[in-house]
């Protein structure tokens, strides 16, 4: 097929008078060497950790955009604060999209095999309309999938896996995890059930609560009610989870459940001690919904950890056994564990109008927005 000779990429910068500025560039197209592909991208999710890399620290509050078609632009201002903690990025381009999917329109000598097919990519740079990737870089979908099924098949259902997985390396038997109605909640949820898995989920309303119980989690707990602690302490000490991912990142929650751990724990007998309970409890932040400072309120012994936890260095640390085995799941499973809702469909062009951004940016359960960049500009 003829492919045309430019082809656009959006990307971020922060400007050095304190200015966000996004935009589509406009790149040349790229010839595959031997080990790679050239991906149509025909699908890619706005994801939370997309947005972290899109706006940063600037005040999208404020953000206004002007232009249309390919020459629109979205600028945001930057507080002094923001500038300090986007230092490292000031004056760069940012291409951005973590993950999506497409069609291989060229390949090198070596990826000829992906010719044609239908593939997943996490690779960055996916809010563009072709992306340059190494083959070994792409996920092979299945002859009944579709680029909307595939677009998220990296990010979220091997992160809801890794969950799993850190839960046996590290010796734990059960899971808590807050923010659990998103779409990686819900993947999060059917995984424990097909495998077996303990799982309290942590929720902020009464409608979210009802969405996961109607999807049968047995244990949910809803962080608006007055109950909240005692709630949560009783489906901790049912579980024995002794192991949290929290999405918020920010604030009390992370404390909470760490408190929570230990008051369960000292209701088996015998497990007093003025050091705490004997069995490690551990929280990992995985997000930042909760952009304030992260506090805990010591009362939890002497055996717990708060710390980081990024998909991309478990991989790492899993080897690629692990990785391959749990990519096989998520092909195997696209359209059933591993499916995605979308309430938005939009262009690369829409994706920058500001009144677009208010909705995806507000990051509400349910609205998850997917970027067509073939829709026209």
């Amino acid at each position: 097929m003829s492919l045309p000779k430019t082809y656009l990429l959006m990307t971020s910068t922060v400007t050095t008078d304190g200015e966000l500025k996004m935009r589509l560039a406009e790149k040349q197209m790229p010839t595959p060497g031997p080990d790679e592909v050239l991906v149509r991208v025909e699908a890619a999710p706005i994801n939370p950790s997309d947005q972290g890399v899109m706006f940063g620290w600037s005040s999208m509050d404020k953000a206004t955009s002007s232009g249309a078609g390919s020459d629109i632009t979205l600028k945001a201002p930057v507080s002094k604060h923001g500038m300090h903690m986007m230092k490292a990025r000031v004056g760069q381009d940012l291409p951005v999209g973590n993950e999506g999917s497409g069609t291989v329109v060229a390949a090198g000598e070596n990826a000829q095999a992906l010719m044609g097919k239908l593939v997943g990519v996490m690779g960055g740079e996916m809010y563009a309309q072709y992306r340059l990737i190494k083959a070994v870089m792409c996920m092979p979908l299945g002859p009944d999938h579709t680029a909307k099924d595939g677009a998220a098949c990296f990010v979220n259902p091997l992160t809801a896996l890794s969950m799993v997985e850190t839960m046996r390396l590290e010796g734990h038997t059960a899971l808590v995890h807050t923010a659990a109605a998103s779409n990686l909640g819900q993947m999060l949820n059917r995984i424990c059930q097909a495998d077996g898995v303990q799982l309290v989920n942590i929720v902020r309303s009464k409608a979210q609560e009802k969405m996961l119980r109607d999807l049968g989690a047995s244990h949910v707990v809803d962080s608006s009610k007055d109950s909240f602690m005692a709630d949560l302490i009783n489906a901790v000490h049912e579980t024995g989870a002794t192991l949290a991912f929290d999405a918020t990142g920010g604030g009390q929650l992370a404390s909470d459940i760490l408190s929570a751990m230990e008051a369960a724990a000292a209701r088996t007998p015998g497990a007093y001690s003025i050091y705490g309970s004997v069995k490690h409890k551990q929280v990992y932040l995985y997000g930042g919904l909760n952009t304030s400072e992260t506090t805990l309120s010591r009362g939890y012994g002497m055996a717990w950890g708060v710390g980081g936890w990024l998909l991309p260095n478990f991989l790492a640390r899993v080897g690629q056994e692990v990785a391959g085995r749990m990519r096989a799941r998520v092909v195997q499973e696209l359209t059933t564990t591993f499916a995605n809702n979308y309430s938005d469909e939009i262009s690369l062009s829409d994706a920058l109008k500001a009144e677009v951004v208010a909705h995806y940016n507000a990051k509400k359960t349910g609205a998850k927005f997917l970027i067509n960049p073939q829709l026209p500009i």
